[in-house]
């Protein structure tokens, strides 16, 4: 049974007007009806639920696309269809949660910005070394 954009919508936790943004965008696809009512396939609301999960982890909508573009069209994408598509993104996701992480524990105590405002400056990072490594928050993005 095919679902009315309401339906999407509310069991994907979003608006009308955002799953009418990600067919423009061509994250999803629906057909039409006889009355030009918007009908789509219930494999969509698992693509809404990536499409979410994706923006809450701040994966820009153009990468989810081309994700998306990776399943079948011609069926409902299957278990290992979505463990692949999932795949992609598993090394650049390891990466975030070791900023993430750094950040988390790094944060108080000195970002190597160079600002020399904190006591502890001196003392971590003297006449701002860090600043000639480069520019911006050198421990938390340093290469």
């Amino acid at each position: 049974m095919d679902l009315t954009v309401g339906q999407l919508a509310a069991r994907g936790g979003v608006t009308v007007s955002a799953l009418h943004f990600f067919e423009r965008q061509g994250l999803i696809t629906s057909t039409r009806t006889a009355g030009n009512q918007r009908r789509y396939r219930r494999d969509a609301l698992r693509r809404v639920a990536f499409i979410r999960i994706a923006q809450r982890v701040g994966i820009p909508l153009k990468e989810v696309a081309a994700v998306l573009a990776l399943l079948p069209e011609n069926r409902t994408p299957t278990r290992e269809d979505w463990a692949r598509v999932s795949q992609c993104w598993q090394e650049e996701l390891d990466r975030r949660m070791r900023h993430l992480e750094q950040l988390r524990h790094d944060f108080t105590g000195c970002v190597g910005c160079g600002c020399m405002s904190i006591d502890r400056c001196p003392l971590i990072n003297p006449d701002d070394a860090l600043g000639r490594t480069g520019a911006g928050p050198r421990r938390l993005i340093g290469d």
